[in-house]
């Protein structure tokens, strides 16, 4: 589906007057995106999480600190070899939390510590609300300039919604998580939404003329390349500090995996039009690479003793 859009978005952009509705329509859906993140994550949960300092910890740093660390290498190649904007995109999806229902779904298959990754899952993405906005605001900005996102509309779009979910989390809280067909509605028809008026921006603005099949391809070759260092750094990394198998297979899954459903509304708030445009296509390509990979990875852990 996201392919799907991608292509409707390059053959038929939407301009004008419905482009500005779509605009309407995805601020509103992002809003209730973030508002649904907060009114489903129990508080208490993640506060209990946190006893397991050593492995939540670890998660954290692969997630905040490894990872960046590797965007930051990225943005050393050339121009020749990959595109600012391309690098932008990849430093911008190397700051983006962990992924919920993948790599738990992945953890469970690698006979890994399910309880710990959801915990260390839900804890990345609430700690993301804040961190991946400072950490652009930080890193890509140093890099690249102003990119033209707003802060008001980083606290309305964003942090707002999500605090207020989680005010009013105990008394909706599990209603919502009883539904789950509407946060994955909500999850799906949102990123496919960004997906579509970002690329349609960037198609009516000239913004991807520079994407080549050979940029695309180096692409790839460097979101492979930054994939296997993460999950090579991850799961002998977390021997090297003595963690059981159980949770080295945690720490592997949620602290390898990127999550595509905050990163594209995120840059749809962080970032202008084109510059959104362009940092989404890394995302895309990191999110396709980080399924067909570990889940081929979770069953080879699985079988180690």
């Amino acid at each position: 589906m996201i392919i799907a859009v991608l292509v409707l978005g390059l053959l038929v952009p939407a301009q004008g007057t419905f482009a500005d509705v779509l605009g309407v329509v995805r601020t509103c859906a992002i809003v209730l995106l973030f508002f649904l993140y907060g009114a489903r994550m129990p508080t208490r949960e993640v506060v209990d999480g946190l006893r397991n300092w050593r492995l939540q910890g670890s998660m954290l740093g692969a997630t905040y600190v490894l990872l960046p660390a590797l965007g930051l290498a990225v943005q050393a190649l050339p121009d020749t070899v990959l595109a600012p904007e391309l690098r932008q995109g990849v430093l911008y999806l190397s700051l983006l939390p962990s992924t919920v229902q993948s790599s738990v779904v992945f953890t469970s298959v690698a006979r890994g510590n399910v309880a710990a990754a959801i915990t260390g899952a839900t804890i990345s993405n609430v700690s993301g609300i804040v961190l991946t906005p400072v950490l652009v605001g930080l890193l890509l900005t140093a890099t690249s300039g102003d990119l033209g996102g707003s802060p008001v509309g980083i606290l309305l779009q964003l942090l707002l919604p999500f605090v207020v979910g989680q005010v009013v989390q105990p008394w909706i809280g599990g209603w919502v998580r009883a539904h789950a067909p509407l946060t994955r509605t909500t999850d799906r028809a949102t990123i496919l939404l960004v997906a579509y008026t970002s690329v349609s921006q960037a198609s009516v603005s000239g913004a991807w003329d520079h994407v080549t099949p050979s940029a695309l391809a180096v692409l790839v070759v460097v979101s492979v390349v930054v994939l296997a260092a993460v999950l090579a750094a991850t799961w002998w990394g977390g021997r090297a500090i003595g963690l059981d198998r159980a949770d080295r297979a945690a720490l592997l899954m949620v602290g390898s995996t990127k999550s595509l459903a905050t990163g594209l509304p995120m840059a749809a708030v962080l970032f202008s039009p084109v510059v959104a445009a362009g940092v989404a296509l890394p995302v895309i390509v990191y999110h396709q690479l980080q399924l067909a990979t570990c889940a081929v990875v979770a069953r080879r852990v699985a079988r180690v003793e």
